[in-house]
Order: structure tokens, then C-alpha cells, then sequence
């Protein structure tokens, strides 16, 4: 599942008329973020994040001075260095390396193929003037391309590996959308709002499952969607494999009844219920009675989120799951890299 930045950059182009994208393409020691982290610099506003601190306060100081250069025409990309402790004071002591694209709303429209979609990656070299690449899922190799930036496209393209931001061989590989896990949270209630409030900034796609509209509070956040069903469980049922699973709705009956349909398939990646000891063993036990296998109880967490964090309250509930969630999330996703891909990267 993926959220689309890129056409909200452009759409923010085309309203303000220029903009500088920061993205962080290197980032060595300790460092504020890593390689992917980016931000849109406007003339009188930001988006997103570097890292904060001084590196940051000269990047916004430096995109705002190339807003107002005049230049050639050509697309205009700078990459710059930064020794974090010896030139900008800051204790992290690593070095970061930035790279500076302006866009205009002519350039903003170049970048729009007919077959644009959400799949597209950005492939272009770290070379000033040289304009996007747009690299659909089935052009997956060109000519030219160093042997590991086409190596990486392919494993991206075909799942092997996370959709990411990379510099391989001196380009820049970077996907035009979030990869977002689907994450199914079953109940509105007071943990349930709790949790999505904290949910909705993590890289999560959230369904928010309940039995009608009135449970839902009147704004919804945004990459949050509403999905009411008078038989939540039937939800369960036709989610897709990868699909991440948090159960809290009014009634007993109806967690089990979840959980049933969750266990009873195999592709999904986590299953988690609201629940104190004795309700997990009692679920456990109805449902292993119902032919469930041990092997698929086990997946079965509940209670949910870290044992450190032991607050009933449901702020404390959802900030212990989402972070047991991100644990969970990043673990996944280094253990879908292939090895090959760990070689190439280490060359850099």
C-alpha cells in the first residue's frame, strides 16, 4: 500500500510556483537521519524533516537562497557536505551529504508521464543539470545505468527487496511513494482513537473497522480510512496476506470472532488484541478448541504492545503498541533484504 508525496509536492508547485526538495543521500557516523529522509523547502514554509538542529537551519537557510538565484534554465541540483561537529557545532559529530533540487511548475509538469502511478521510482545521477528520470515498474532496465542501480530497480520492482531510498554508483534511487503497511484496526472506541492519533504518522495504511459511522470521531486523519461493516470479522476474512491486525472493539464476542478468521488464514503479519492474561487464555483455549493450531496461536498477541510500558490509560495503550508496531515493522523489513543487496551497499 503507498501514500503519494510526489504528487502533493507538485501539487504545492503549482500553487506556489518553486520549491527546493532536501533529500539526505549519505549520512556517515552518528547522524539526525538517515539516507531517504527529506524535506520541501517554500518561501515562507517547510515540510518534513532533516533532522532538525543546525544542519537543518542551514539547509532551509541554503534551498531559500537557490529559490531566489536566477539560473540557465537547466534543472537546477546541488549536492553539498556537511561535517556535522567540526562546521556546524553539533555533538552527533557524524557527516551528512544533501542534495538540493529546485522545482518550478514547468519542470513539475515535464516530470508527468501518461503512465504515471504510485509504482514509479525517481532514477538520476548526482550530476547538476540533469533532469528526472521517471522509471515505471515495467522499464525496469536502461541503458547506461551502472550494473547496481539496475540491479536494485529490479529487486524493488519484483518485491525482493523494501522500496527505498538509495545512492548506488552515483545515483539516486528513490521511490515517488511511501511504502505503507495495511493495518486493519478493529473499534473506535477510546483506545482505538488513541491508537490511529498515533498510527496515522507511522508508515501504516490504517482500515478502521467498525459497525457505523456515528462510533467515528468527526475528523478523520489523513491516510485513514473508514471501513464500516455491520460484520467486522467478514473484514478479516478478505484482508490481503502482509496484512497487520489490532483487535479492540466493544464486545468480546466479536475479538473472537476476529481472531478466528485472522488465525484461520496464514499470509497475515501480526495479530494483536487488547486483552488482559486471562481473556488471552480463554481465547486460546476456545479457539484451539475450534481447531485452530498451536502453531497460529502463537502469532497471537495479547497483551498488546511492550511489557515495559504497563499504563491502562489510552494514550499510554497506544504509544506501547505503536512502538511495538515499528519494532516489529523495521525487523520485517531488514529481514526481506537480500544479501546481495548488503554488498552493494557496503561498496559505497
Amino acid at each position: 500500500m503507498n501514500g503519494t508525496w510526489f504528487n502533493d509536492l507538485l501539487d504545492g508547485v503549482g500553487a506556489a510556483g518553486a520549491a527546493v526538495r532536501v533529500t539526505v543521500i549519505s549520512a556517515e557516523g552518528s547522524a539526525p537521519r538517515g539516507p531517504g529522509a527529506a524535506m520541501t523547502v517554500w518561501a515562507d514554509r517547510f515540510d518534513g524533516t532533516i533532522g532538525g538542529g543546525e544542519l537543518e537551519h542551514q539547509a532551509l537557510q541554503t534551498a531559500r537562497a537557490l529559490l531566489t538565484d536566477e539560473n540557465d534554465g537547466a534543472w537546477r541540483r546541488e549536492v553539498r557536505r556537511y561535517p556535522l561537529g567540526p562546521t556546524l557545532g553539533q555533538c552527533c559529530g557524524g557527516r551528512v551529504g544533501l542534495l538540493y533540487e529546485v522545482l518550478r511548475a514547468e519542470e513539475g509538469v515535464a516530470l508527468v508521464q501518461d503512465s504515471f502511478d504510485e509504482e514509479a521510482l525517481a532514477v538520476r545521477p548526482l550530476v547538476s543539470g540533469t533532469a528526472l528520470d521517471l522509471v515505471q515498474e515495467r522499464k525496469q532496465d536502461r541503458d547506461g545505468w551502472p550494473l547496481g542501480v539496475r540491479r536494485a530497480v529490479r529487486e524493488m520492482c519484483a518485491g525482493i527487496r523494501h522500496r527505498e531510498t538509495l545512492v548506488i554508483d552515483g545515483y539516486l534511487i528513490e521511490p515517488l511513494a511511501r511504502t505503507l503497511a495495511p493495518l486493519f484496526l478493529y473499534g473506535a472506541g477510546h483506545v482505538g482513537r488513541a491508537a490511529v492519533k498515533v498510527l496515522s504518522d507511522l508508515p501504516f495504511h490504517i482500515y478502521w473497522v467498525d459497525t457505523a459511522r456515528a462510533r467515528y470521531p468527526d475528523d478523520m486523519p489523513p491516510g485513514v480510512e473508514p471501513v464500516i461493516a455491520t460484520d467486522p470479522a467478514r473484514i478479516a476474512a478478505h484482508a490481503p496476506d502482509g496484512a497487520w491486525h489490532v483487535v479492540m472493539t466493544f464486545s468480546h464476542a466479536l475479538d473472537l470472532d476476529i481472531c478466528r478468521h485472522v488465525l484461520s488464514a496464514t499470509g497475515f503479519a501480526y495479530l494483536g488484541v487488547i486483552a488482559s492474561k486471562t481473556k488471552r487464555a480463554r481465547f486460546v483455549r476456545r479457539l484451539r478448541d475450534e481447531g485452530i493450531a498451536d502453531s497460529a496461536l502463537a502469532r497471537l498477541h495479547a497483551p498488546i504492545g511492550l511489557p515495559g510500558i504497563t499504563g491502562k490509560e489510552p494514550a499510554s495503550i497506544a504509544v506501547s503498541l505503536a512502538a511495538d508496531l515499528l519494532i516489529r515493522l523495521e525487523a520485517q523489513r531488514r529481514a526481506a533484504k537480500p544479501d546481495n543487496v548488503f554488498r552493494t551497499e557496503e561498496k559505497q
